[in-house]
């Protein structure tokens, strides 16, 4: 019989998922600011809650970080912020917005080549580096690129989340979903791709088509011609983009932020300019934003490109990220606050000492921003308020499993799927789908799903069937109505959000749900087919 102690820790947890997904603000008197209940705090109060309550002990906390039966989430992280940190110094070397000055200059005046040409380019790109790098760099140039081009934007980056997260499925480093399937299942790195190549093919074939016909009226037929530009003005530091090339292949993210000090020092002793500082010729995005080349001369800019569709603009351009922005989200920017004037003699002592503080701040910031620019600038914009989200996710999970409940759903699983291998795919596969939205991103989905397949001791064929079933679900799965669904789905709305455009979750969804619909359908299928042969 279920205890009161599993029914509250099951109940928690769908309420922590419901608030990170349509998070609040809970009103308080006027002194003090209003208390978030989002992505950052609601599961880390359902963990204290569950705590207080006696639901999970401190062994589940350090289950839940450090990890069990070979799953170390810490590890997962750790890639993750590795990644993140070289992606977004590859985007401060202007490396991308040069490569869409250059794609905007070469490129043909037919629209849906281009689009297709991105979507097969995007597609392989995922498919060598995983899809957490693509979609961390990939997401700045295509907002460069349609800047430059004044092309509605949706389009171009809603193809890209999801090129990126379809292929990401071929290799098990693809993405840490695939990691802990082969150490879950015990899966050879080698088999693993022969047994998703077919569905990664189908679904990806599939998705295009999908968004082709939904994005019909939002590519253009014709491009319009722009300016010619010059792609080496862009490109602010480009030892450090050949030397992120370097690590990429390596990849050491330590020795990328080690060079990144030692060659932004150099700089700065020798009296060198840094990410075009300095350097009239250069195209820094700040600057443009503060002066855009074309807002005197062409009013249609892609500011305004949404309003010439049908509908409600879906996108925003916003020209000032900080007050749309996700508290605790990072900024691109780091806002320094004008000195105010010293304080008078009837002030109190507090403000006079806060002031003081602040000046001491940006005094300390100023120095090293002029010394690491590098490091500076990439600071901010690190995803550290993922960091409690996905350790809390994990932690909640690891509950679910202390109180009983993974053998509660390996039962279910079993009454419904009675071990046989087709009914277990479109079972494991629909839920796969379902639970990254509503289990703590595709990670804590893929986890407590392999649990669920352990505990349900399921025969070889229909062990093996789910665990492929569950690789195409837990890829596909990020392409879904929520942005919590993937780490890499919170980090692209983030990067969104720094380069000015805002994305509500309502049009994200919308957005996802046919290519969601049909590649769930074809790539399911394709699994089934394949165990059908193979068994």
């Amino acid at each position: 019989m279920t205890s009161g102690y599993a029914i509250a820790t099951l109940v928690l947890f769908i309420i922590s998922i419901f608030f990170v997904i349509r998070p609040i603000s809970i009103p308080t008197l006027r002194s003090i600011p209003r208390i978030p209940i989002n992505l950052l705090t609601a599961p880390i109060l359902a963990i204290a809650i569950l705590w207080a309550a006696q639901c999970l002990d401190p062994t589940v906390i350090r289950n839940g970080i450090v990890g069990t039966a070979g799953v170390k989430p810490y590890n997962i992280l750790i890639l993750f912020f590795s990644l993140a940190y070289m992606a977004i110094t590859l985007d401060i070397t202007g490396i991308l917005r040069a490569a869409a000055f250059w794609v905007s200059n070469k490129g043909g005046d037919n629209g849906w080549r281009l689009y297709f040409y991105f979507y097969v380019m995007l597609t392989l790109l995922s498919i060598l580096l995983g899809n957490d790098p693509v979609v961390l760099s990939g997401t700045a140039f295509l907002v460069y690129y349609t800047e430059i081009a004044k092309l509605d934007p949706r389009a171009w980056i809603v193809a890209e989340f999801a090129a990126a997260n379809t292929a990401s499925m071929v290799l098990f480093v693809g993405n840490p979903t695939n990691v802990v399937i082969t150490e879950g299942f015990s899966v050879n790195d080698a088999a693993f791709t022969a047994y998703t190549i077919l569905p990664f093919l189908a679904c990806n074939i599939f998705c295009f088509a999908a968004l082709a016909f939904q994005f019909r009226k939002h590519v253009p037929r014709k491009l319009a011609r722009t300016p010619h530009r010059d792609p080496r003005h862009a490109l602010l530091d480009p030892i450090g983009a050949l030397r992120w090339q370097l690590h990429a292949c390596l990849p050491f993210a330590a020795g990328k932020f080690t060079f990144d000090l030692g060659w932004d020092y150099y700089r700065y002793s020798h009296g060198i300019p840094m990410l075009g500082r300095g350097d009239p010729n250069a195209v820094r995005e700040d600057l443009e934003e503060e002066a855009p080349e074309s807002s005197s001369s062409n009013p249609s800019s892609r500011t305004n490109t949404s309003s010439h569709m049908d509908g409600p603009s879906s996108i925003e351009k916003i020209s000032d990220p900080e007050s749309h922005s996700q508290p605790g989200l990072p900024r691109s920017e780091t806002t320094i606050r004008p000195e105010l004037p010293p304080p008078s003699t009837a002030d109190i002592k507090v403000p006079w000492i806060v002031e003081k503080y602040r000046s001491y701040k940006t005094t300390i910031h100023a120095r090293l921003d002029e010394r690491f620019p590098t490091f500076i600038t990439a600071l901010p914009r690190l995803p550290f308020a993922l960091i409690p989200f996905a350790f809390s996710q994990f932690i909640l999970i690891e509950a679910l499993n202390h109180q009983g409940w993974v053998n509660i759903f390996a039962n279910w699983l079993v009454r419904a799927s009675h071990k046989q291998v087709h009914p277990t795919i479109w079972l494991i596969g629909v839920l796969g789908v379902i639970l990254c939205n509503l289990a703590g991103t595709n990670i804590g989905a893929t986890i407590l799903l392999t649990q669920v397949v352990a505990a349900a001791d399921l025969p070889y064929d229909a062990n093996r069937a789910a665990a492929i079933a569950l690789a195409v679900a837990s890829n596909i799965g990020a392409v879904s109505f929520t942005f919590s669904a993937s780490l890499a789905g919170l980090l692209w709305r983030t990067i969104l959000g720094q380069k000015g455009l805002q994305v509500r979750q309502r049009d994200f969804a919308f957005w996802n749900l046919l290519p969601l619909l049909v590649m769930t359908t074809v790539g399911l299928a394709v699994v089934s087919a394949e165990m059908a042969v193979l068994f």
